[in-house]
Parts: structure tokens; C-alpha cells; sequence
């Protein structure tokens, strides 16, 4: 039975329109906000998109219209490409109710590397879970987005999270600083916090995107239970009622502002997505309001 791609054609053709932005200056490369990545002019020729209302008429390719009928805008590269990196959470809390999460996940991950690509940002995605898994560099335009796509499609949601490991494991890997991209739920038995402090503070521009499903923010059981760690296979028995369902939602949110809060104290930027939220709302939307994509 075949299954629909992560995202449709309509939705790649208004992605085209997106640039990823980074804020910080890093060594050995231009400085931040990489305006010159827009349509436009510049020093190296890049590629073409479509054209879409609103767009400069000076940067339209007037020799493809008289040949296609169709307009195309021309794109320009004139500032060094920085490192993007994209950590995508795997492990088995992504995957627990129906998966919706997982798949969101998988969904803004694909939408950030066609963007990028379009621009021809060279992006490095990183699946992680307890450790770093096979990761996949992607460049070179949008005709390699194909193969992305099927990266994404394959990868599975399994194992236990463990950020300490996962950032260490990092650092060591890949010591040059850039924009790094984090998508996860950011459920750890330990705690992350101090681990994607120490990602700020060894000098990356930190984004993170952290998604979560109604189910994890309200549970919506009542009585008795016994509840079973998905990643650890731990269990707890408790009373669930109306209070402290309030209570565990209070909770819930004091956890995503203090992961708000790191994102803003590094200088970063932070997004919380509900998988109740439409993911081209997400994108064009709370992505746009914080800078991370213009």
C-alpha cells in the first residue's frame, strides 16, 4: 500500500519562497541575518525559482519569459555558506500514541532541508536517540531533494533519549560553530536543559523546535492507572482527576518555558508546536514571527 509523501508538491512550491536565517557572525565567515540569500542580485548565480506575487519584477529572468511564457527569479550567492545542522529526535517518545508526533517532526525537518536547498545551503541532518545516528549531508539544489525526502521517509522512532550523551557525542564530532537546528520533544529521564546550554555556549546559534501532542500537554485519562515509560519501560501507578490533570498541565508548561527561556538566555530561537496545529501555520507562521526562516 503506498503512502503519501511527507509533503505534497503545492506546499514545496510555497516553501521556495523561504530563506533559513541565522542571526550570529562566525568565524571565518560573513556576518549574520544572510540578506544576499534572497532573490536578487550578487556575485554567484545560483539557480531559479518561481515567481510569486509580491516579488521583485528587477530580478525576473525576461529571456526564460519570452521562451516559456512562464517567470522565473534569478538567485544570487554572495556571502560563504555557514554550517546547518539538523538534530531530529528518534527515540521512542516521538513515537508514543499515535506517532503524530514523530511524523510532524519528520515533516518540518523535510520543509527546513527544502528550503535550504532551494538556496543551496549545504544542511547536515543528524537522527539522535541515545546517540548520534547515521546522519545525511544534502546539498546541491533541489533535484537532490528526492533522495532527502526518502532519508526522512526511512528513518523510525526507537531507543531511550539521552541529550548529555548526544551533545558530547556532537561537539566532538563537528567542532565547527553554526546554526543548529533541534527538533524533539525534549522528553529526558535526565535532565536536558544543561546539555543545549552547553550547545549555546560552545558557540552555536541554537533553534529549537519543540512539538508535543495534545495527549502530552492534557492527558485526558481519569482514575486509577498505571503508566508505562515508552523509552524506559519504567512504570508509575497514580490517581488521575481533574486537578491533577491541572496541575500536570501547569507542569507541562513551566518545562516548555524553561526550554523557551534557554533558547532566548543563548540568544536563540524557540518554537512550541502542538501537532493539533497546521503545519503550514507552523512554517509560515510562528517560524516567520522568530526569525528562523524569512
Amino acid at each position: 500500500m503506498e503512502t503519501a509523501p511527507l509533503l505534497d508538491r503545492l506546499f514545496l512550491e510555497k516553501l521556495e519562497r523561504l530563506t533559513i536565517q541565522w542571526q550570529k557572525s562566525f568565524p571565518g565567515l560573513v556576518g549574520g541575518h544572510n540578506p544576499s540569500r534572497f532573490a536578487g542580485g550578487g556575485q554567484e548565480f545560483l539557480d531559479h525559482r518561481q515567481f510569486h506575487q509580491g516579488d521583485d519584477l528587477r530580478s525576473v529572468n525576461w529571456r526564460a519569459y519570452m521562451r516559456l511564457d512562464k517567470m522565473f527569479l534569478k538567485m544570487f550567492q554572495i556571502e560563504p555558506r555557514i554550517p546547518i545542522r539538523l538534530l531530529l529526535d528518534t527515540s521512542a517518545s516521538m513515537a508514543a500514541g499515535d506517532g503524530s508526533k514523530f511524523l510532524y517532526a519528520r515533516q518540518i525537518a523535510a520543509a527546513l532541508a527544502y528550503a535550504g536547498l532551494v538556496r543551496h545551503d549545504m544542511i547536515s541532518v543528524h537522527p539522535f536517540s541515545s546517540h548520534l545516528g547515521e546522519g545525511k549531508r544534502t546539498g546541491g539544489g533541489r533535484t537532490q531533494f528526492s533522495s532527502t525526502l526518502r532519508y526522512f521517509e526511512s528513518l523510525r522512532a526507537e531507543g531511550k533519549t539521552d541529550f548529555h550523551h548526544v551533545v558530547r557525542e556532537f561537539i566532538s564530532t563537528f567542532g565547527q560553530r553554526g546554526l543548529l537546528i533541534v527538533i524533539s520533544d525534549f522528553l529526558d529521564e535526565a535532565d536536558c536543559e544543561r546539555a543545549l546550554q552547553y550547545l549555546g555556549d560552545f558557540g552555536h546559534e541554537l533553534f529549537l523546535v519543540q512539538l508535543w501532542t495534545e495527549e502530552d500537554r492534557t492527558p485526558p485519562w481519569s482514575g486509577e492507572l498505571e503508566l508505562e515509560d515508552g523509552e524506559t519501560g519504567n512504570t508509575v501507578k497514580l490517581q488521575f482527576d481533574d486537578a491533577a490533570r491541572k496541575n500536570y498541565t501547569v507542569a507541562f508548561d513551566e518545562f516548555t518555558g524553561r526550554i523557551e527561556h534557554l533558547a532566548n538566555r543563548a540568544n536563540g530561537k524557540y518554537v512550541g508546536v502542538s501537532t493539533a496545529q497546521s503545519l503550514e501555520d507552523v512554517v509560515f507562521g510562528k517560524f516567520v514571527r522568530v526569525r528562523g526562516v524569512a
